[in-house]
């Protein structure tokens, strides 16, 4: 190979390295900001108050609940690469009752997840695509990173003090995608499950039963 098909080659891949890196994460858009709705542009556009419910709050919620800063909560956040979620985990005593809302294994396919513990403790963790296992214990304070699209999972084992989060995603519209929720309450074929799992069909039906709507 001569050395200028060399680096002609070399140019090539080298520019698609870099269409791939730019196409991770949201698109660059070219004005300051966008209204997709008609919504009149002035301050109040750039306002959120969804979190106000938790000034104040003296009673945590008895069920794992999820407050969201997303570009369909927030619309001025469409184009920013930037969003917010506040994670409420009641003690490990009680257990929510709808699947979908359980703090189960899951991922963000968008973006990378900076995790900050408010208040209480956590068990967190993700596992890498060699299937290593990364896990820690944090108190109040203290911030961990799930890096993107990785299964990861948060988990307050305290039987009596809550625990409140706040996770800050680089994407307007981070995505998740919980791992049961979406093995076992879909219209994936039991037999494929049942092979996947190395089980048969009247455990994989079984497993269904429990993330039923």
């Amino acid at each position: 190979m001569s050395s200028s098909t060399f680096k002609v080659l070399s140019l090539i891949i080298s520019a698609f390295a870099i269409m791939q890196i730019t196409r991770a994460g949201d698109p660059d858009i070219l004005t300051d900001y966008i209204d997709l709705i008609g919504l009149p542009i002035d301050g109040n556009f750039f306002t959120y108050t969804g979190f106000r419910v938790l000034v104040g709050q003296n009673t945590p919620p008895p069920e794992f609940k999820i407050l969201t800063a997303s570009m369909i909560e927030f619309p001025a956040l469409i184009g920013q690469s930037v969003s917010y979620t506040v994670l409420q985990f009641p003690p490990s005593s009680v257990n929510p009752p709808h699947a979908h809302l359980r703090p189960t294994p899951h991922t963000h396919p968008r973006s990378a997840e900076l995790l900050l513990v408010v208040q209480g403790s956590l068990q967190v963790g993700f596992v890498d695509t060699t299937n290593k296992l990364f896990t820690q214990n944090l108190q109040a304070g203290d911030l961990f990173i799930f890096p993107k699209g990785l299964v990861h999972f948060n988990h307050n084992a305290d039987t009596k003090i809550p625990a409140l989060a706040i996770s800050a995603s680089g994407s307007a519209n981070a995505g998740r995608i919980s791992l049961p929720n979406t093995l076992f309450n879909t219209t994936i074929d039991d037999t494929v499950l049942a092979l996947a799992f190395k089980t048969n069909i009247s455990i994989i039906e079984t497993l269904k039963q429990g993330f039923a709507p």
